[in-house]
This record gives structure tokens, C-alpha cells and sequence, in this order.
């Protein structure tokens, strides 16, 4: 979810986006603990849950790794009311290209563990057309900060958090839902504000920087290829960073 935030002036085999956006969308960037909300996560589209560890190899030089996790592996973005438990989420490590045109391994996404075979899948993909990605850490390392996250253009999934401006939990509270390049991919209010000031120029989507994901393209296939549905596509409030197993 994307570059939300508090605005100042007035949002495996192998590989993870309105009502409202006020309903389930990153845009704000809320930093605020999840509050009672829904406690029953949608529906994700993998139909297996992955054995605690499994690894797949590329020829490309894509690996991945999917593995447990803990609650002391979540300081920062689990906690006791979350709608889903640490044992139904996993950690995929896996390699991604970066913006510097070279192979990453160590990359870190927390997801639902129904969903991580399939996000595998997905990243595979992206990691076979050379889509960069600037980096890609767990929310822990931004202390849960939803805000911190997209200001390093990070690329996650997992914090349980209330979706902006709303008492339900966002999708990412399920891990089903993931942000890609924050920065390059912005968070856009329907009156066209953008939270992050060194993302606003990415309010331009007929730009062809590294990253900027367009309506149609590969990244956006990629997800659709299991089901996952893009912010972009919403009306009003556009969160082009964000994919999820509910479209929302």
C-alpha cells in the first residue's frame, strides 16, 4: 500500500490492489495500530498452505526461499488482535533485480501463507523481465511505519494496520496485499495530492522511469495471473503501488 501518510497542510512453485480508499487502500499511509475491524480475511487465491520451508531455483538466477515466521520476527507490525496469527504468515527470501540493473538476493516479503506460493510465482515473473525494484524489506525495519516504508520506495505486504481513514483493517493486516516502488508508484488523492514530496512528480503516469508501473503492462499481468487486482484501476483515489487477492 502505498505512500500514505499524514499529510502537513489541510493518504514458488515459485513468486504478491474502491469502495472507498478510505476502505482498504495503503494511499495515507496510516501508522496507527489496527483497531477491532473485520477478523475475517478474505479469500486468498492459492488453495494450499506451503510446507514451512520450500525453495525453487530459476535458471535466470531467481531463488526463493519460503519461510515461518514468529511473532519476535514481527516487533513492529504484529500484535495481539491481529486477523491473522503469525503462524498463517510466512517470509518469502528471494532475489530481485534493482534499479541498478543487477541481481539482489535477501529480498524480504511477509505475506499470507496461502498466498506465498503464488506470490512467488508473481515475483518470478517480474524478476524474468528485469522489472526493478529499489528494495525490498519487511515494515519492521521502519518500525511498522507505514509512512517510513514509502519514503525508502520500499517494496512490502504484512503490517497490521486499519486501512486509511477507516476503523476496518487493510488488506496488508492479512498479508494480501503487497506495495511495489512506493515512490515511483504514489499513493494519488482524488484531488490529486500526493503525501510524499519527492514522489510527486511520479503523479505523472506517462512516465517511463524505472519502476512506474502503466495500466496493462507485465507487472500488472503478473498479478492478474493469480488473481490479484491493481490500485491504479480504482476510481477516484488512485494507489498505483498496491496489488491485492481482493482488487481493493
Amino acid at each position: 500500500m502505498p505512500g500514505r501518510g499524514p499529510i502537513r497542510t489541510t493518504t514458488f512453485t515459485a513468486a504478491f490492489i474502491v469502495a472507498t480508499c478510505a476502505m482498504t487502500g495503503c494511499g495515507g499511509g496510516s501508522d496507527k495500530p489496527a483497531q477491532s475491524g473485520s477478523a475475517t480475511p478474505p479469500t486468498a487465491t492459492a488453495t494450499a498452505t506451503p510446507s514451512a520451508s520450500a525453495t525453487e531455483t530459476a535458471p535466470q538466477g531467481f531463488q526463493s526461499q519460503i519461510k515461518r515466521v514468529t511473532a519476535a520476527d514481527l516487533k513492529y507490525s504484529w500484535r495481539k488482535g491481529c486477523p491473522v496469527a503469525p503462524s498463517g504468515l510466512r517470509m518469502i527470501e528471494m532475489t530481485y533485480w534493482g534499479m541498478d540493473d543487477k541481481t539482489h538476493p535477501g529480498g524480504k516479503l511477509v505475506v499470507n501463507a496461502r498466498a506465498a506460493r503464488d506470490l512467488v510465482k508473481v515475483f518470478k515473473r517480474l524478476y524474468d523481465i528485469r522489472y526493478p525494484i529499489r528494495r525490498m524489506e519487511p515494515v519492521d525495519v521502519y518500525k511498522g511505519s507505514d509512512f517510513d516504508s514509502i519514503e525508502a520506495d520500499n517494496t512490502s505486504a504484512f503490517n497490521c494496520r486499519n486501512a486509511t481513514g477507516s476503523t476496518s483493517f487493510s488488506q496488508h493486516a492479512y498479508g494480501l496485499a503487497v506495495d511495489i516502488n512506493t515512490c515511483e508508484n504514489p499513493y494519488v488523492y482524488a484531488d490529486g495530492r500526493v503525501a510524499h514530496k519527492d514522489c510527486v512528480k511520479y503523479k505523472n503516469r506517462k512516465s517511463r522511469a524505472p519502476g512506474v508501473i502503466h495500466a496493462g503492462d507485465k507487472v500488472v499481468k503478473a498479478f492478474a495471473s493469480i488473481g490479484w487486482g491493481w490500485g491504479g484501476e480504482w476510481s477516484g483515489a488512485k494507489d498505483y503501488q498496491h496489488f491485492s487477492s481482493s482488487g481493493r
